[in-house]
């Protein structure tokens, strides 16, 4: 089982551990771009995954309804941080922090299509302050990003645009970064283990969801956020995967998935629609 050290994963692991589910998982932790090659190599068997990576490998995998990790309007962790107006990037370096395909290619659709710019781009660690040095603009996700805007980015007086934001103004819809999903064969073999195991996480999103404060107030023992934010944070997020959401999903394949390694109308499997 996948997990990842974000910030914005902790409510669907929080009540894992409280109600002692955790103990009966083998948790593999690392980036989003790792779990994601991990999974579709058939080295974990259940993961979260970034939606660019689902999409590019959704004939081998089978997402879970109702989980994921998205927004609808700002997601606070996924941002843009630029020393210039966004309509002024055309041509400039843009640092793209070298963690999610599924930011950057948000990123890099928006300033094409909505925008109207092309900038230069180029990957690199996600370290604002080195990539201020090299770049007129920044792509940064999860807890960096987190930083950079709501600390790092106001202090240096940089301009911070929130990509969910930004693709809500845009389409109306909300925006998916990242689904919990099972391997295909895996399913086949362990339907019941599945089963059991998405259960588990919609219980302790519920769970989480209910004692946000609580869960907030634990988190800022070792973030270097305080519980107020981390509270708005875990409640700006949607962890659901429901229609709306399968729409926003829809929408980004169409307009990205030729350019970016799927067919526009990738089909997306959910567990029990596979499996009835």
């Amino acid at each position: 089982m996948g997990h990842i050290q974000f910030l914005n994963c902790l409510p669907l692991y929080w009540g894992l551990a409280r109600t002692g589910t955790l103990l009966d998982l083998d948790l593999s932790k690392d980036t989003p771009e790792k779990l994601s090659e991990q999974l579709i190599r058939g080295e974990l068997d259940i993961a979260p995954v970034t939606l660019v990576e689902f999409l590019r490998a959704a004939d081998d995998l089978v997402a879970f309804p109702d989980l994921a990790v998205g927004c609808d309007g700002p997601v606070m962790s996924c941002v843009i941080v630029s020393q210039k107006p966004l309509e002024q990037l055309d041509g400039a370096r843009v640092a793209l922090g070298s963690t999610s395909r599924t930011s950057v290619r948000l990123a890099q659709l928006l300033l094409a299509e909505k925008i109207g710019v092309q900038p230069e781009y180029y990957s690199c660690p996600p370290d604002l302050g080195l990539m201020m040095q090299e770049a007129d603009a920044a792509v940064l996700i999860g807890d960096a990003a987190l930083r950079a805007n709501l600390h790092d980015g106001p202090k240096l007086g940089l301009e911070v645009h929130d990509l969910g934001q930004m693709w809500k103004d845009w389409t109306g819809l909300p925006f998916v970064f990242a689904v919990w999903a099972t391997r295909r064969d895996y399913l086949e073999r362990e339907p019941l283990v599945v089963e059991k195991v998405h259960e588990a996480f919609l219980a302790s999103r519920d769970l989480s969801l209910e004692e946000v404060t609580k869960v907030a107030e634990q988190a800022a023992r070792w973030e270097t956020f305080d519980e107020a934010v981390l509270e708005r944070y875990f409640t700006t997020l949607d962890f659901r995967f429901g229609a709306e959401q399968l729409r926003g999903v829809t929408e980004f394949a169409r307009r990205v998935g030729p350019t970016t390694g799927f067919p526009a109308d990738v089909k997306v499997d959910l567990l029990g629609a596979a499996r009835g």
